[in-house]
């Protein structure tokens, strides 16, 4: 529920972009930043909050980040004018990154044989939260209007922050590094060949991801279907299979096959953007190509995680955060490339952006089945539990 509830904050702007440009008078190329501008505070939080994890007792960070969140969501939902809404989302972004300490968290808590599973379930949550704030979000703008979106988020923060640190069990830290040290082993793992080829896909991964959800609305608010908030919103419906995917994933990565998931799950992705590019004349096909890129894009993401998890099980915090500094940046990237493609080149045009950085994605993968080091094959080990039997192409 913290994940789904913290990350919906980021997404929920997108199925009622064009009534908040409306609304504050925001030129359609630019209000890719109204989602970036979360995404951005997103990726200073990944760097300069998630690594106090490895320091902190985590029930009490989670609770405190989810409270300071509620802050940046005030201010969203009582914004004048473009840039006080942009400050508070990019504070709520910021804070936002309690989803990493909590995945974290979560990660710790399972024993080794099980970690992919509980990934899988947590990352369910993310999904759920991304998707079903579309939901949501569309259903309330249609009653109350996008301001009211936010006030409800606040609400649920604060209701969420009281719950944790109530419930969930402390989290004493043995061996606490200084934030420099934290900082230091952070910067080590971006010299690691398997760390910035799983970031590198991450990237690509989330950039073609951001790439659909960020301009998905625009054509089916335009004709000919001119679809209202709510219906808009209701596509997220289709996408929650992705959580299905995620929790598969999880399995999948225990047994030692999450490589071959990834590459498999990037190859799909590119495909299904020749369904999910029919925007304007086919909502069939966009349905079809929404169910496939939420369950390709959380399939790998669930896999990428449990082979880094398992490769740095001493500093799982900062290593996920590490890891989600690369997909902040690819949804930031996709949030603000596919409203100005869309302006200058239409649906079509973001179809053939999303496609590519899916392939982008794949060459990635291909490239580092060749690169990676023997750290990479240890950590497929450690997944499976079971070396002898796990396939070495899988062991990246």
């Amino acid at each position: 529920m913290v994940c789904s509830v913290a990350v919906a904050t980021i997404y929920v702007a997108q199925p009622v972009l064009a009534q908040i440009g409306r609304d504050l008078r925001v030129p359609e190329p630019d209000l890719g930043w109204v989602v970036a501008s979360g995404q951005l505070g997103y990726l200073l939080g990944l760097v300069v909050l998630v690594p106090l994890g490895e320091m902190l007792d985590r029930r009490k960070l989670i609770g405190v980040q989810l409270l300071l969140a509620a802050v940046g969501m005030t201010l969203a939902a009582t914004a004048p004018g473009l840039w006080v809404l942009l400050a508070g989302l990019a504070v709520t972004g910021l804070f936002a990154v309690v989803v990493q300490t909590t995945v974290a968290f979560a990660a710790d808590l399972s024993t080794p044989p099980e970690r992919g599973r509980t990934l899988g379930i947590v990352t369910s949550g993310v999904i759920i939260g991304i998707l079903g704030a579309r939901v949501l979000a569309g259903a309330l703008a249609d009653l109350w209007g996008w301001r009211s979106i936010y006030g409800a988020l606040v609400l649920l923060l604060v209701a969420l922050a009281i719950v944790v640190l109530k419930q969930l069990p402390t989290d004493p830290r043995s061996n606490r590094g200084s934030y420099s040290e934290t900082l230091r082993s952070l910067g080590h793992r971006f010299r690691e060949p398997l760390f910035v080829s799983r970031g590198l896909i991450a990237f690509f991964l989330f950039a073609s991801f951001g790439t659909l959800w960020s301009g998905l609305a625009l054509p089916l608010a335009a004709e000919p279907w001119r679809l209202s908030p709510t219906q808009i919103g209701m596509f997220g419906i289709a996408g929650l299979a992705g959580a299905l995917g995620a929790a598969r994933a999880g399995r999948w990565a225990d047994a030692g096959r999450a490589n071959s998931v990834i590459g498999a799950s990037l190859a799909l992705l590119a495909l299904c953007w020749a369904a999910s590019g029919q925007a304007t004349w086919s909502l069939w096909l966009v349905i079809l190509g929404v169910i496939v890129l939420d369950f390709a894009v959380q399939a790998a993401h669930v896999s990428n995680q449990a082979i880094l998890t398992a490769a740095h099980s001493d500093r799982t915090s900062s290593t996920i955060g590490g890891y989600m500094f690369f997909y902040s940046l690819g949804s930031a990237l996709g949030a603000t490339a596919t409203t100005n493609i869309y302006s200058s080149s239409g649906w079509t045009g973001c179809a053939v952006l999303g496609a590519g950085f899916a392939i982008c994605g794949l060459l990635s993968w291909a490239l580092s089945r060749r690169s990676v080091t023997a750290a990479g094959r240890d950590a497929g080990d450690r997944i499976s539990g079971h070396t002898a039997a796990t396939p070495r192409e899988d062991r990246a």
